[in-house]
């Protein structure tokens, strides 16, 4: 679908160094990076805003490094993407197509407007828009042209948690409808629940590529291990119990983990903080309903306390206090047990 070689640039004193990826048709690509990591940049010249130094970029196999951006069929939405304040709704999703024929026009806004759930929306002027609705026409108006790959530049920072997360439900609708998204963020949880595929960018350069699993659990830099924080976070099934308020989490190797969630059963990632996971030579008698014997392989200095990493059949990090250390009297190859409440997990789709 689109494959990006060697691709540089620079701009002032910022330069993307040697970018290369390849996306399939109905991937959903996260590029993440810190804020001016070159996120858009690298956005802006996939769509064409920007003419590159060296490399190439590819998409359905044809050479499009010179192509004009109105040649592209690439559809890019930003962050404060603006519509024009003098056009109602329909005018605004309307305008990309409006050379066409006002009976044909007339049918591809009601049906994206449909697709979107705006459809009531499009009397309205800009100005009367919640940060949601305004994001919606921003989408609708992209879609509108039938391109089949839409850039998205941090299409949710500006909102909060609830549009955000009808945001994501939308979002994953319409790339499983067929459309391929690249989208830019800081967010390592929108990256966790809508990537196929992620990309961690750092000064220009992409310094890891893959699936979310392998990227999060074998970061390749300290900036990574350090932008991301997770430290326990594996991937699995979540199942139904008995108990509509828990769930199991299983691995891939059948280790079981009780959580508090309302996600609907299949297959998920799984977080939870080290600070969430208690450390103890005895096992706890408390409410916390997972409880774990194992081995303490590796001792790790923090920046706050000590990571004590223990093999419980899984790798598990639990984060305590020097003093914590020392009155435990912990070292590599102690045999100890690990706890944490289900409520204190975090699972993602």
């Amino acid at each position: 679908m689109l494959r990006v070689e060697n691709l540089s640039l620079t701009i002032g004193e910022f330069m993307l160094n040697d970018v290369s990826f390849q996306i399939n048709r109905g991937d959903y690509f996260v590029i993440l990076g810190k804020n001016g990591a070159g996120k858009t940049l690298l956005l802006e010249t996939i769509a064409g805003l920007n003419k590159i130094d060296s490399g190439n970029i590819f998409f359905d196999d044809v050479d499009i490094t010179n192509q004009q951006i109105q040649k592209r069929k690439i559809s890019i939405v930003y962050q404060d993407s603006d519509l024009f304040p003098h056009m109602n709704v329909f005018e605004n999703i309307a305008y990309p197509i409006n050379h066409e024929k006002k009976t044909i026009v007339q049918k591809k806004v009601e049906d994206v407007s449909k697709k979107i759930g705006i459809e009531n929306l499009l009397n309205r002027k800009p100005e009367t828009l919640s940060g949601g609705e305004y994001q919606k026409v921003s989408l609708a108006r992209s879609l509108i042209t039938g391109n089949k790959l839409l850039l998205l530049d941090e299409p949710l920072s500006a909102l909060d948690s609830s549009i955000k997360a009808e945001l994501k439900m939308l979002l994953k609708k319409i790339n499983r409808e067929g459309i391929t998204i690249i989208h830019v963020t800081h967010d390592y949880e929108e990256a966790i629940s809508l990537a196929s595929k992620i990309g961690i960018l750092e000064n220009g350069k992409l310094i890891d590529f893959g699936e979310p699993e392998n990227i999060f659990r074998n970061p390749k830099s300290k900036f990574l291990a350090s932008f991301v924080g997770l430290k326990n976070f594996l991937h699995g099934k979540l199942v139904s119990t008995e108990q509509n308020e828990i769930k199991y989490f299983y691995t891939k190797n059948d280790f079981c983990i009780s959580c508090l969630t309302d996600l609907e059963d299949g297959e998920c990632f799984f977080s939870i903080q080290p600070e969430e996971v208690s450390l103890s030579l005895k096992k706890e008698e408390g409410s916390n309903r997972n409880n774990f014997q194992g081995i303490i392989v590796d001792i790790t200095k923090a920046k706050i306390g000590y990571e004590i990493i223990v093999d419980v059949g899984l790798h598990f990090v639990s984060l305590i206090s020097k003093s914590a250390l020392d009155s435990l009297k912990l070292k590599i190859g102690n045999q100890v047990w690990i706890s944490f409440k289900a409520s204190a997990c975090k699972i993602y789709r």
